[in-house]
Order: structure tokens, then C-alpha cells, then sequence
């Protein structure tokens, strides 16, 4: 492979982190940025007219015709652009002829499957393992606001109303993990630091083991049990045609009522009008939601203004230093793409992640 490979970057990047993907190969890479309009398509802003749109639109395909290698982040607004060159229904493959290899900015790749490219054989490639010290902290802080009542006293707060309650322990709660990836496991190794038991399930398990970081690993197919032994859920799992509407009315019931789930995974793997009524009916004792099936969530959604949910804007994977991690491994997969060994984090299309 002599040849130089024409690397777009479809996001916001420091000239500095530019510049590192550059070093890796000064004589083979070339680097195009979008511009700042097309990226702010991509991010899903409005424009004033169709007309604007449709212009932002026609440079983005044009930059796609000349990528070998896109470094960035698949939205539905650039799927979108992509299949309507000139208002015209196009196939993505037309759009983007010389394309082998697409780094994703994001750990799933649910929004890319079945677009027409890894079907032709581009390869695609996550930031798997990016995500797992934000998204630990996050889950944990989520749990400990539960525990200590935190999201009562600001409620209260807000009434200027002094009311007490009875905070609960983390120590000795059994924390439940659906998906012991990595940040399954960075939970499960936070979680233990605070006393608690911690078990998960996992797609691979054909039996229950034991880790560093999981008293308790079950196979999938012990979901009901997990649940049923939890006082904490988290969901981790990447969003496959398995995984979605995993968590129904019936894994609901299996939970303790004094039970919290925390969805840190994707919106659409539960059932959200079953986790409402669950929630309203109290078989369920809270829920800490940071992805919902649609985003942003509507102002109609009933999760607003439940007092036993807590709303975050789909932030938990959030890092000031995400662009500086997104690129030490885009930069590492380069360096072997040039020098022809495999690839991190390579989406298998049957798995779906």
C-alpha cells in the first residue's frame, strides 16, 4: 500500500490533534477538514432554507468523493445529506466511491449497519474502550444520587422546603451489569470499590464465572435473574436487533420494587412506554436515563416531571479530553492500516458491534 490516502475528518478537531494524525505518516496522509458549515449539518442544526441546506449539502459530497478513510461521527443528518445529492435519492456507495475505511467517533455502531457500506465491504472501526472512565463515573454518580436522596434535596430545594429523608448505603448492595464490555467492567470495578456485590451477564458467557471486577458472571440467558437479585441495573449493552427492546414489562416485573435502573447503553433498548407505567405504579423504585429512543427527548415525554427519574441530555460517555483519547486511537488504527496489521475495534456486522 504506497499510495496516499486522502483521510476526511468530519468533526471539530484541535489543529494540534490534526496535526498528530498527520505525523503519523507526513509522506502517505492527506487530510481534508470539512468546513464549518457541513459540520454543523452533520451536528443536526437547522438552516434558515432548504435552498442553504441543499448548498452545505453538495460541498459535503463532494469531500466524500475524495475520501479513502473518514474520521468522525454517522448521524442520521449525514446519512440524510449523503442519499439526497441534489434533492435525488442516491446510494451512499455513489457518494462515496473510494471510501475502505470509516472510523467512528462513537463506541456503537448501530447507526451505521445496514447503510450500504459495510455491506460493500468498508471496514468500520469504533473508539470501544473510550468511553469507559467517563461513563463508570457517571453511572456511579447516578447511583450514589439514589442512594443519598440527592435528586430529592434539589427538588426540595427548589420549594425552599427543609425535608428530611433516610439516605441507604452503597455497602452490600448488589449492583447488576447487562453487558460486561469495557465500561460494564469499569462499573463493576467502581461499583466493588464501594462494597457492593456486583454481577453481570455477557453475550459469550456459557456459564457463571467469577473476575476482578464481577463476583457473579452469568450467560445472557440468566437476564431474569440478574434483574431479580439487583438493587442497581445498569445497562451497558450495544444496541443489536437482540439487544433492543430488551428490557419489556416482563424484565421489569422481574425487578425489585426498590429497585433503580440506570440506561447508559442506547434509548431503544427498552421499552420506554413499560418503564413509564413501571415507574408511575412504583413496581420500580427510580431510573437514571442518560439515551432515550428519541433525542432530544420531546418536551411531552412523562420523564420530565417524574420525581423518581433522573434526565441527563446523553452526556455520560462526555470527557474534556474525548477528542485527545478519539485520536490516539484513530491514530494507532492508521499506523496499522498503513503498515498492513488488523485493526482495533473492527465492527463484525453479524454481531452488530
Amino acid at each position: 500500500m504506497t499510495d496516499r490516502l486522502h483521510i476526511l475528518i468530519t468533526f471539530a478537531l484541535e489543529p494540534e490533534l490534526v496535526e498528530q494524525i498527520r505525523a503519523v505518516s507526513p509522506e502517505r496522509v492527506e487530510i481534508e477538514l470539512l468546513g464549518q458549515d457541513q459540520r454543523r449539518l452533520l451536528r443536526g442544526f437547522k438552516y434558515p432554507s432548504e435552498r442553504e441546506r441543499e448548498a452545505v449539502a453538495e460541498g459535503l459530497h463532494g469531500a466524500f468523493e475524495r475520501a479513502d478513510v473518514v474520521f468522525g461521527f454517522w448521524g442520521a443528518e449525514l446519512h440524510a445529506a449523503l442519499t439526497h445529492a441534489g434533492g435525488q435519492p442516491t446510494k451512499l456507495r455513489d457518494a462515496a466511491p473510494r471510501l475502505r475505511w470509516i472510523q467512528l467517533t462513537s463506541a456503537g455502531a448501530d447507526r451505521l449497519l445496514n447503510s450500504g457500506f459495510v455491506e460493500e465491504g468498508v471496514t468500520v472501526t469504533t473508539v470501544s474502550g473510550l468511553h469507559a472512565t467517563p461513563i463508570g463515573e457517571f453511572v456511579l454518580t447516578a447511583i450514589l444520587m439514589f442512594a443519598k436522596g440527592a435528586q430529592k434535596s434539589m427538588r426540595a430545594q427548589l420549594r425552599h422546603e427543609w425535608a428530611r429523608f433516610a439516605p441507604t448505603e452503597l455497602y452490600g448492595k448488589t449492583v447488576g451489569v447487562v453487558g460486561m464490555g469495557h465500561i460494564g467492567t469499569e462499573v463493576g470495578r467502581l461499583a466493588k470499590a464501594f462494597g457492593c456485590r456486583v454481577i453481570g451477564t455477557t453475550r459469550s458467557a456459557t456459564e457463571r464465572y467469577a473476575t476482578p471486577e464481577a463476583d457473579e458472571i452469568m450467560p445472557a440467558s440468566e437476564l431474569h435473574q440478574l434483574l431479580a437479585e439487583s438493587d442497581y441495573v445498569v445497562l451497558s449493552m450495544p444496541l443489536t436487533p437482540e439487544t433492543r427492546g430488551m428490557i419489556g414489562e416482563a424484565e421489569l416485573r422481574a425487578m425489585k420494587p426498590t429497585a433503580v435502573l440506570v440506561n447508559i447503553a442506547r434509548g431503544a433498548v427498552v421499552v420506554e412506554s413499560a418503564l413509564a407505567q413501571a415507574l408511575r405504579e412504583g413496581r420500580i423504585a427510580g431510573a437514571a436515563l442518560d439515551v432515550f429512543e428519541r433525542e432530544p427527548l420531546p418536551p411531552e415525554s412523562p420523564f420530565w416531571d417524574m420525581e423518581n427519574v433522573i434526565v441527563t441530555p446523553h452526556v455520560s460517555g462526555g470527557t474534556e479530553i474525548y477528542n485527545q483519547r478519539a485520536v490516539a486511537i484513530f491514530a494507532d488504527n492508521l499506523r496499522r492500516y498503513l503498515t498492513g496489521e488488523p485493526l482495533r475495534n473492527v465492527v463484525d456486522p453479524a454481531r452488530g458491534y
